[in-house]
């Protein structure tokens, strides 16, 4: 199984769904984006403190790395930025290219995956936004790697991911409201499935994620090359029993230092 293909496909099929992640935003928000009335997620809900960006955006190169589906995107574009929008889904990036039309947006898209950013040259964007999304690839070093490559010199990157502790529980019964221990950190959705179960699960067109160690995520940016310079938590919004006891998201805003 080739993961970004399955993952370009699943998020496809997001797209005709309507999943929460695949909504564009509606014109009301541009329009107060463009007036500096602007605010954006990397995790469920809670906005990215405005403190974590600079004072403008304005001519601002902006990376929106794995964030497609029309959110992230259009809002730093009206609000000033340059911004290249990059994700494996077609569909989605055809949420942030819908916005653009809709709006008089300058917003530019491009199909790649997080791990491989060679369309781009070193050191060429000022700011990367990287909401959670690092879920669906196997290793997730590759992603700060180029992250950090295609980054300027003390330029930002805010990320999102998801805490691992999530992903020890039983997805089926923690959606019943029931916390059961089964998954072992790291590891993937497909673990635990028979090889009859995981055909089924592939040609359903599911996402296929892979859980990473709170190291790699942290670490992972040090190690790129990054100083890690603010920290938030997040959660489901009550909407997961796990809220009750822990917040499953982080997010991280690192400078890239070169030494």
């Amino acid at each position: 199984m080739d993961a970004i293909k399955q993952n370009s496909r699943a998020w496809d099929k997001k797209v005709e769904e309507g999943a929460v992640y695949t909504k564009a935003v509606p014109k009301e928000v541009i329009e107060k984006s463009r007036a500096g009335d602007w605010q954006i997620t990397v995790t469920t809900g809670k906005p990215v403190p405005r403190s974590w960006f600079p004072d403008s955006l304005a001519g601002l190169k902006v990376l929106c790395l794995a964030s497609g589906g029309g959110q992230q995107g259009p809002v730093l574009a009206a609000a000033g930025a340059d911004v290249t929008v990059v994700d494996i889904s077609a569909k989605q990036l055809e949420q942030d290219e819908f916005v653009a039309k809709r709006d008089g947006l300058n917003l530019k898209t491009l199909q790649c995956s997080m791990t491989d950013l060679s369309a781009f040259s070193n050191e060429e964007f000022d700011l990367i936004v990287h909401p959670v999304a690092n879920v669906f690839v196997e290793d997730v070093r590759p992603v700060w790697n180029e992250a950090s490559r295609v980054l300027k010199d003390k330029g930002t990157l805010i990320s999102g991911f998801t805490n691992p502790l999530l992903f020890i529980f039983d997805d089926d019964e923690d959606r019943k409201g029931n916390l059961v221990v089964k998954n072992k950190i790291p590891g993937s959705t497909l673990d635990n499935l028979t090889i009859q179960q995981k055909e089924e699960y592939i040609r359903l067109n599911e996402t296929v994620e892979f859980w990473h160690t709170l190291e790699d995520q942290i670490q992972g940016q040090i190690d790129a090359g990054m100083m890690i310079t603010g920290l938030y938590e997040d959660d489901f919004g009550s909407r997961r029993p796990l809220d009750e006891f822990i917040k499953c998201f982080v997010a991280t805003r690192a400078v890239k230092l070169n030494v």
